[in-house]
């Protein structure tokens, strides 16, 4: 029964709260808003991001971006989240955790973005000290990785601040904005002192 217990899913409507955000999961719904933030940041956000498609800001893509994240989520392989600013509910930028693994490894990947006129005010490190306790706690993983461009200060500053450490360098890691770039690698343990 143990080993049941740790491959626990989360409720589809979980709500994940914050020092002033909350984290949910995307909906049809939020098409507008996100389409609109993703366009206004579009220029700060296509360094540090895998090449957009032609059409990804249409609610076509949107829509089967949504059955993407529902099977994945549902398979208990990603959970996706939308970052929102308590208060005034506005979307700020969005918090992905994929690549779930079970068994011997137990962890999964973390990604996140802020929005253009959100970066730098602190929601994301809240975001992501908000989801470190659901993903010991309720996924029951043991380890979270985050990697991040070695330019990229800003995200290399949110993972230190939430208690994640630098583990290394990867070449070749992943291809943002078309091409091949190296990483840092971080991750945080379950047994890690939280910051």
């Amino acid at each position: 029964m143990a080993f049941l217990r740790s491959i626990s899913k989360p409720d589809p409507a979980t709500l994940i709260t914050g020092d002033g955000v909350y984290l949910r999961a995307p909906q049809m719904s939020d098409f507008a808003e996100w389409a609109n933030l993703r366009e206004t940041s579009r220029d700060f956000l296509t360094p540090w991001e895998p090449t957009w498609p032609v059409d990804d800001l249409t609610k076509a893509s949107f829509r089967r971006r949504l059955r993407r994240y529902q099977r994945e989520s549902r398979d208990g392989h990603a959970y996706p989240f939308f970052i929102f600013r308590d208060g005034d509910r506005a979307l700020v930028g969005g918090c992905t955790l994929s690549n779930v693994h079970r068994g011997v490894q137990q962890d999964c990947t973390l990604g996140y973005w802020a929005g253009a006129p959100y970066a730098g005010q602190g929601y994301v490190t809240r975001a992501v000290r908000a989801i470190i306790p659901f993903v010991f706690e309720e996924l029951k993983l043991h380890r979270i990785m985050a990697s991040c461009l070695l330019e990229n200060e800003r995200s290399r500053a949110v993972l230190r601040r939430c208690g994640f450490r630098e583990e290394g360098h990867s070449r070749g890691l992943l291809r943002i904005n078309g091409v091949w770039r190296d990483h840092v690698q971080f991750a945080i343990l379950r047994d890690d002192p939280r910051l």
